[in-house]
Formats: C-alpha cells, sequence, structure tokens
C-alpha cells in the first residue's frame, strides 16, 4: 500500500474527526503551531484544516514517531515545518523555538515543549492551547500560565479508551511481531499502573504473560492488588523478568544500576510518553547492535538484554499505534478541542481548564 492509498483508507474510516473537522469551517487567519506525533493517522485533521485555509507550523513531541512523508504531505497543503525522523535533541529543542518564533496563535500539542517554553519566555501571540498528555499537564500545571489552556488528556473517552486500553494492546501486538515470540511462559513487570499500566497488565495476561506490577503510589498499588496483581518492589521484580514495560511518563525509573543487573536475554519496552524512562544512555560501557529492526542488543562482557526501540515509545515507533477506529475517536476529541480554542476561549480566564462536555460530546454520537 503506498502513502495515497494508506491516507484514503485512513480518511474512510475517520468519520467521527471528519464531521468535526466540517464544523471548523473557514480557519483562515488562524495561525496553530503543534507539537503531536506526526503519524499518518493525524492528517485526518491537519489535511482538512489547512484545505480550510488554516495556517500551520509542524514540529513533533517525539522524534521517533515522525513519519516524514506525513511532514513532506502538509508542507505540499501549505505548513510550515521542522521535523523529521530521528532529528537529534539540538535539533529538536531548536525546532520548538522556531515554532514559538513563527507567533501563533493557538498551540496544539503533547507533552507541553512548546507550552513550557512559551511560559517561561516574553511570548504574547498565544491565545490558548490544548494539551493531551498526563506528563504535559503535570508540567503546565506547575507554571504561571498566560492563556487558557484546555486538557483533553483526562476527558473519559480519551483516558478510558486510548490510555487503558489501545496502548497495552498495540504495544503487544508490536512486541510479538517484532521478535517472532508469543508472552507464554514469560514474567511480564508493568512499571506503573495508572490507566496505560493498567492496559499493559491486562493485554499481557490475555496474551500469556505472567504479569507483575511495580507501582509505588500507595493507592494504585492496592488498586492493582484488587485487580488481582501480585505487586513487588521494582528493585526485586527487575531481577527476575522476561519483559520490562515502563508505562510512567517519568524520566529515569529504570536506572542504569537496575539495568546492569537484568536476566540475560530480558526485554525492556517503554510505552510512556518520555523516551528516557529507561536509561540507557548512562550504559557507556556497553556494545550496541540492532539485531533486528526495533530490537538493540545491548552487551557487556557476556551479558546481554534487548531494549526494544532503544527506549521509544514502542507501540508507536515499532507498531502502527491506535487502530484507526479507536484513534477516530481521539483525534475528533483533539479537533473538537482544536475548534473549542477558535470559538470560545475568550471565555475562559488563564489558567488549566479541562475542555468542557458540550465541547466535545455531540461529536461522539
Amino acid at each position: 500500500m503506498n502513502f495515497t492509498q494508506e491516507l484514503a483508507w485512513n480518511n474512510r474510516h475517520m468519520v467521527r474527526t471528519a464531521n468535526v473537522v466540517k464544523q471548523l469551517g473557514d480557519c483562515s487567519g488562524k495561525r496553530m503551531a503543534i507539537s503531536t506525533h506526526l503519524d499518518i493517522k493525524m492528517l485526518a485533521f491537519y489535511e482538512g484544516y489547512l484545505r480550510q485555509g488554516g495556517e500551520l507550523f509542524v514540529t513533533t513531541c517525539n522524534p521517533t514517531t515522525v513519519r516524514n512523508e506525513v511532514v513532506e504531505y502538509l508542507v505540499s497543503l501549505g505548513a510550515e515545518a521542522k521535523a523529521w525522523k530521528n532529528m537529534s535533541d539540538q535539533e529538536w529543542q531548536q525546532s520548538l523555538y522556531d515554532a514559538l518564533d513563527w507567533q501563533p496563535h493557538y498551540l496544539c500539542e503533547f507533552g507541553a515543549q512548546l507550552g513550557s517554553i512559551y511560559h517561561q519566555s516574553a511570548g504574547e501571540s498565544v491565545i490558548a492551547s490544548l494539551e493531551g498528555t498526563g506528563s504535559g499537564v503535570s508540567a503546565l500545571k506547575d507554571l504561571s500560565l498566560k492563556h487558557p489552556v484546555f486538557n483533553w488528556d483526562d476527558l473519559d473517552a480519551k483516558e478510558g479508551l486510548h490510555n487503558r486500553h489501545m496502548v497495552g494492546l498495540t504495544a503487544w501486538q508490536a512486541f510479538m511481531e517484532r521478535t517472532h515470540l508469543s508472552l507464554h511462559e514469560k514474567k511480564v513487570l508493568i512499571v506503573g499502573y495508572g490507566l496505560v499500566g493498567q492496559g499493559c497488565a491486562a493485554a499481557a495476561k490475555a496474551f500469556g504473560g505472567q504479569v507483575i506490577i511495580a507501582e509505588n503510589d500507595p493507592s494504585r498499588a492496592l488498586l492493582a492488588a484488587y485487580d488481582g496483581w501480585h505487586s513487588q518492589s521494582l528493585d526485586d521484580a527487575a531481577l527476575q523478568a522476561d519483559v520490562i514495560v515502563t508505562a510512567t511518563g517519568v524520566s529515569g525509573v529504570l536506572s542504569a544500576e537496575l539495568l546492569n543487573q537484568l536476566k540475560d536475554g530480558a526485554f525492556v519496552m517503554n510505552v510512556g510518553h518520555v523516551s528516557h524512562e529507561i536509561r540507557l544512555d548512562a550504559l557507556t560501557d556497553y556494545q550496541v547492535h540492532e539485531l533486528m529492526p526495533e530490537i538493540f542488543e545491548y552487551r557487556r562482557g557476556e551479558r546481554y538484554f534487548y531494549a526494544l526501540s532503544n527506549g521509544a515509545m514502542f507501540n508507536l515507533t515499532a507498531g502502527y499505534g491506535d487502530s484507526l477506529n479507536a484513534f477516530d475517536v481521539s483525534l475528533a476529541l483533539m479537533a473538537a478541542g482544536v475548534k473549542h480554542m477558535f470559538s470560545d476561549s475568550d471565555n475562559f480566564n488563564a489558567g488549566m481548564h479541562m475542555l468542557p462536555e458540550y465541547a466535545w460530546k455531540p461529536f461522539l454520537a
């Protein structure tokens, strides 16, 4: 399937998003900078916005999930862009500053990279912004916000569908496709028992894994117990695990010290938003080889383990991510949030706000 065929197939199944795009109306004069995953499924919204007169500056929230042909297609429709797959950290940081120098009126992002820079600068062009990740919401809550920021990550329709169901399911599908292994007879350690961790645990069991949970938060640890999972400390559980999955959104969850103690042949995989949940960058005395696509062997002497996608978000870097029908819901919610920013943000004070129900519920029918 070529790019044109894939895009047509995707758009055919993204009917909720198409409905929201139609209701955006004329977008002329609206300047929006984005920092999101640049996967082909996102085009169901961005393409419509551009065709209806909107102006767009394209950056990414994660260089490992960029599809270059998606960026090239957006540029062909008139977008400004500074994003490409596996751009360096320095190039990525510069792209964020370039996006803000473009003087956007609106921000739409995953992870608050643009917002964090903007709210600590002298910038005054942004009217409102939209944030779609828990880590981004947490980062912005610590800042003095200059304009209304609409949180759509905590909507039940987003959390319950994407976070709870799709991430885990698609991560294990990608695991089996890339490694040619199932989870049968394997001890699977899930680090973090938020909604993403819950979905990873349930899907791992469904695919034959023996699940262990490591969770520092007492309330979530209790929830794991009531869900029937065996919990252990991370330090103890990691030593016996065959597969370790980080799902916290926090940097450095798996330290270099812990990585040095893993079983030979263990797999480490990240499905959280932050690419440095696994401190692979600290293993300077290891030899690293990509044995198969997205499977990196870390070897020191006779000891070795495998890092999937080198710690990047595995379900989207090595896999296709959400199913089209599920992603149609998530993208429709995001598009509805953008519509709300355009039409109603003047009625909200500067600060963090949940995206109101009237802005998104009509589009789920």
